[in-house]
């Protein structure tokens, strides 16, 4: 798929909780084109065609291809994405580029798939989850890991999910009450023979691949979503 660049206006800004934001958007000129899982690169600054693409940062799509808008969520906790805090409101007219990544696109088996995610790392999963090609899934399993309740933000995004797949299943930890995602548990559930994809902070990442790679499990089953 062509990397393309996309005027876009701001249609909404959800902050649910004060570090977390949903940014809406629709395309000016063309419809989006992407496949789940894949990210974009946003810029807040105007871009001329006749100049370098400007200062940006890669964000998850976490909305599905079957929709006309497309739904970023991010954390605030850098200067980029402070600025996007700050300026992203709705009306205003900025650029984006996509698609990038191949999460889902390379080749996989989905007879037996875990899928990882730690906080906004479920973004990617969602664009899936939501999606019709979801449904090829056979009893995908979720392990999804929050600090707290308030930053469970995903509900009706794994509600659908349920609905265009009816095996999901569901492991939801927060992580003040029940502790961190344990993947040397998950690997105990599942097994070397499970295609595993990880997506969180990258230090988790890190981490979780090392151990299911000492745990047995291939190269090729172990999938991340580790752009940053």
């Amino acid at each position: 798929m062509i990397v393309k660049k996309y005027r876009s206006e701001v249609v909404s800004v959800e902050n649910p909780v004060a570090d977390i934001r949903t940014v809406t958007l629709r395309p000016l000129d063309k419809p989006y084109k992407y496949n789940p899982g894949q990210f974009l690169h946003l810029a807040l600054d105007e871009f001329d065609p006749a100049r370098p693409w400007p200062e940006s940062r890669c964000f998850s799509m976490r909305s599905s291809p079957d929709e006309e808008t497309l739904r970023i969520t991010f954390a605030a906790k850098g200067k980029f994405t402070e600025r996007m805090a700050l300026e992203l409101v709705p009306g205003k007219i900025i650029h984006v580029k996509l698609p990038y990544g191949d999460i889902f696109s390379a080749e996989h088996d989905t007879r037996k798939s875990v899928f990882v995610a730690g906080g906004t790392g479920i973004t990617p999963f969602l664009s899936l989850f939501t999606s019709k090609a979801f449904s090829a899934y056979q009893e995908p399993r979720l392990y999804f890991g929050v600090r707290n309740p308030s930053h469970q933000l995903y509900s009706a995004d794994l509600e659908k999910a349920a609905g265009v797949n009816p095996s999901f299943q569901l492991t939801f930890l927060n992580e003040e009450k029940d502790g961190r995602l344990d993947i040397r548990k998950i690997f105990s559930e599942n097994g070397p023979s499970a295609v595993y994809f990880i997506s969180g902070p990258p230090v988790m990442i890190r981490n979780f691949k090392i151990s299911l790679a000492d745990s047995g499990v291939p190269a090729e089953n172990i999938r991340t979503d580790d752009w940053e």
